[in-house]
């Protein structure tokens, strides 16, 4: 059986999927982009404001879900240009302290709306 899960605090999406469905104990969080979830517009301010936006987008889906980011267990990232991998591992790197999840970050050669980076989590809720 599965759970949509929606907040208001993250972005509306911008097509026919759900910010997260939950089945079980595991939560999937779709691919959040730095858009500000009040205004629907792509925050300006280079690759750590997207970042941080994605960050926040993320952080709001797994709250309404009842979890954090120690819940998360895979992330996957996108990047337009991996030559902004430091930038991007820095803050992401913030937002967890111990027991990291697994992850992959790929480049993109076009990401929605443009954006620079996009990233999505799995988390276990158990």
């Amino acid at each position: 059986m599965k759970s949509i899960i929606y907040t208001k605090n993250a972005p509306e999406p911008i097509g026919p999927y759900s910010q997260a469905v939950k089945t079980g104990n595991l939560l999937f969080v779709s691919g959040q982009i730095p858009a500000d979830p009040a205004t629907g517009e792509i925050v300006s301010g280079g690759i750590e404001a997207e970042t941080t936006m994605v960050m926040k987008n993320l952080q709001a889906i797994l709250t309404e879900a009842g979890a954090g980011f120690e819940h998360v267990i895979k992330t996957t990232i996108f990047l337009k240009n991996m030559g902004d991998f430091a930038a991007v591992n820095a803050i992401y790197g913030s937002y967890f302290t111990a027991d990291f999840p697994a992850r992959e970050t790929v480049q993109a050669a076009a990401l929605p709306k443009n954006v620079n980076v996009e990233i999505s989590v799995i988390a276990d809720l158990s």
